[in-house]
């Protein structure tokens, strides 16, 4: 075999691999250095549309999946027995405290109570002068203490009788809204029957079901809103929230109040509840400011000493004027318009947004 050729195409070989290596630049360094100030220096900044950006306290929320409920429902009750003698109001009506609900017959009720205060002028008779008795030995002190028992008995007799008298009448406890018939005229009711069902709508209550660490955040007193499926927002405070689970779900109940002027909440509806809470400081910035870095990072590019930079953020909550994020300074140039075209370290030239 011949040495020249074989050796020929190993230096060949090295010479590739070489240069392969090297990336195919076989500049010297110094070249390579004075190439990059080439690349930044040569090229004029970038102009670019800065937000100046102040850090302020940021209200996060809880949103809870809940429902409309009563502020109020009550089954109104005979307290005595009688046959209604009123016309039935039908379900749906507005009723005010102390409306008339349901009357009932007097029957033997007005005889009862002219007895009873017979019977008591009767004690008060008896019982006249029994203390002077006693004192003259003509009845014992026993017989005295039995006649003023007598009296009092035939009191408490007149007071019950009066009361009964006043059960045939039974009104709205307060204001709201029938949910059923009052009973029907000419039906008998006895003592514990329902004469009605009354819903108190306004205020509205909004009941929601809070996890342990959800819970954990919401105090008494914090504002709070609501959206119903049909697209309404309602506003109100948290009233209650409960310090015990329920046994089965392991969540806790909350409830908020919300004014119900018109009527227009229903009982039972599915509502969207948030639930406002104290947060950090935070930076209110348009959407389209943030970016992407080569390695996936959501951030935003910022100005320092008329140079891009890129910076790291984590986002708080969305709301319609933009989006919080925490993670810069308490005061930041943000660049909102021209981010995608600038590296971190490329000189930029900055316009101001206006009332920024």
């Amino acid at each position: 075999m011949r040495p020249v050729p074989i050796l020929l195409a190993l230096s060949v070989c090295a010479a590739i691999a070489l240069y392969v290596l090297k990336g195919g630049n076989t500049a010297a360094p110094e070249d390579n250095v004075t190439a990059s100030k080439i690349t930044t220096e040569a090229f004029p900044p970038v102009s670019v549309l800065v937000q100046k950006s102040i850090a302020q306290p940021v209200t996060s929320g809880i949103v809870l999946r809940g429902q409309t409920e009563a502020f109020r429902q009550i089954v109104v009750l005979a307290e005595t027995s009688g046959k209604v003698i009123s016309k039935p109001l039908r379900k749906g009506t507005l009723v005010t405290e102390g409306q008339l609900l349901c009357e009932l017959e007097v029957g033997t009720k007005s005889a009862a109570l002219s007895e009873a205060k017979a019977r008591l002028e009767e004690a008060k008779a008896n019982n006249k002068g029994a203390r002077g008795l006693v004192r003259k030995g003509i009845i014992s002190e026993t017989a005295a203490f039995s006649r003023e028992a007598a009296l009092e008995s035939a009191q408490a007799n007149v007071d019950r009788a009066e009361r009964e008298l006043q059960d045939l009448q039974i009104k709205a406890p307060f204001s709201g809204l029938l949910e059923s018939d009052t009973a029907e005229f000419g039906s008998y009711m006895q003592q514990g029957s329902a004469c009605a069902t009354v819903l108190q709508l306004n205020p509205m209550k909004l009941v929601g079901n809070a996890t342990e660490q959800q819970v954990a955040k919401i105090t008494a007193g914090a504002d709070a809103r609501a959206r119903l499926l049909s697209g309404r927002e309602v506003q109100g405070k948290v009233t209650f929230v409960s310090r015990r689970a329920d046994s089965i779900t392991k969540t806790f109940r909350v409830e908020i109040t919300v004014p119900n002027d018109d009527d227009s909440l229903r009982d039972g509806s599915t509502v969207d509840i948030s639930i406002a809470l104290s947060g950090a400081m935070g930076h209110l910035l348009p959407q389209s400011a943030l970016t992407l870095n080569g390695e996936g990072i959501l951030g935003i590019r910022v100005v320092e000493d008329n140079k891009a930079k890129f910076i790291a953020i984590k986002t708080i909550r969305d709301s319609a004027e933009g989006i919080w994020v925490s993670g810069l300074n308490p005061q930041t140039d943000v660049i909102v318009v021209g981010q995608e075209y600038v590296t971190d370290g490329r000189k930029v030239s900055v316009t101001f947004k206006e009332g920024s």
